[in-house]
């Protein structure tokens, strides 16, 4: 089986099941594991005694060496596994494992349930799940805003990207992108604590998601059934301060005719973002609701991109 159809098999498998709860309490997951291990290396490397240069490599050393130890496992276990049904089925299976269209999806639309049915205390309580500013601050709009930002962004960073490196390297490359952006979303943060420690890591995810936020934008942008959120994307994307997240994000507020991104509060700490889609109104229920169909439009696309790419693969 080519890397693409393996890609195609996995995420069929977490489309359909996603990680069950009961698996999750039995053994939990394998990026819990691996964020394990990433805070053991926090922890005995990152001293704040330190200069910044010696923080910087030490960050440096230990993300290589997570990133290989995620990598090797997963070489020797596409290596071990014979080349037959009962292989490739297990290797999709342990694939889908770092996918997570079917648990955005779901953490998504908890948000919506209630802020379309007017709890603004439940839609506060779910989108602290997925965002880190805070909630407590967020009116209807506000939390609409938080979540579709969100789902545009890890569209890319969950979906995306692990299956445009997956489809290039196979389950390796799928292990070394989910090792990249774990360290990235637990290292990869501009304060006095991680802004050394992390540096090389959130360089690192910039540049593995280049490529996958771009897709994931004109995916967005295809299937919004109009110009708007090409024009969007098109003007916007570069104004966001993540040189990646801005792609989807812009062609996410074009799509639905709203304005995303902009100022937001973290604990005490005000962000001052530029809006995109400046312009139109701030995002409703409604709006949210609109942005995971869409949602869903635009993965059926790369789906069938990511088949076409298989039936290629398989001809050759």
């Amino acid at each position: 089986m080519s890397a693409a159809g393996l890609m195609l098999a996995a995420w069929a498998i977490e489309a359909a099941f996603g990680w069950p709860g009961w698996l999750y309490r039995l053994i939990r997951h394998p990026v819990v594991w691996f964020g394990a291990g990433i805070s053991w290396l926090e922890r005995a490397f990152n001293q704040p005694s330190w200069p910044h240069p010696a923080r910087y490599v030490a960050g440096a050393l230990s993300s290589l060496l997570a990133i290989s130890a995620a990598t090797t496992l997963a070489f020797a276990i596409s290596r071990a596994l014979p080349d037959t049904i009962l292989g490739w089925t297990i290797e999709a299976l342990l694939a889908s494992s770092l996918i997570a269209s079917r648990s955005l999806y779901t953490h998504v639309a908890a948000v919506a349930r209630p802020l379309s049915a007017g709890d603004i205390a439940g839609a506060r309580a779910a989108v602290s799940q997925i965002v880190g500013r805070d909630p407590a601050r967020l009116d209807e709009s506000g939390i609409a805003r938080a979540a579709l930002e969100s789902l545009a962004e890890n569209a890319s960073d969950g979906v995306t990207a692990p299956l445009f490196w997956g489809t290039l390297f196979g389950l390796p490359g799928l292990a070394a992108y989910k090792a990249v952006n774990t360290l990235d979303s637990m290292i990869g943060h501009r304060n006095e604590r991680y802004a050394a420690f992390g540096g090389f890591a959130a360089r690192l995810d910039d540049v593995a998601n280049l490529v996958p936020a771009r897709l994931t934008g004109l995916a967005f942008a295809a299937r919004s059934g109009g110009t708007s959120a090409l024009r969007t994307l098109l003007h916007d994307a570069s104004r966001h301060r993540s040189p990646n997240a801005g792609w989807p994000e812009a062609a996410m507020a074009g799509a639905l005719g709203v304005r995303l991104s902009g100022p937001r509060r973290y604990g005490d700490r005000v962000s001052d973002e530029p809006w995109l889609n400046a312009g139109a109104p701030d995002p409703s229920p409604l709006a949210l609701k609109r942005g995971l169909n869409l949602y869903l439009r635009a993965m059926v696309l790369l789906a069938m991109l990511l088949a076409a790419t298989a039936w290629i693969r398989s001809l050759a």
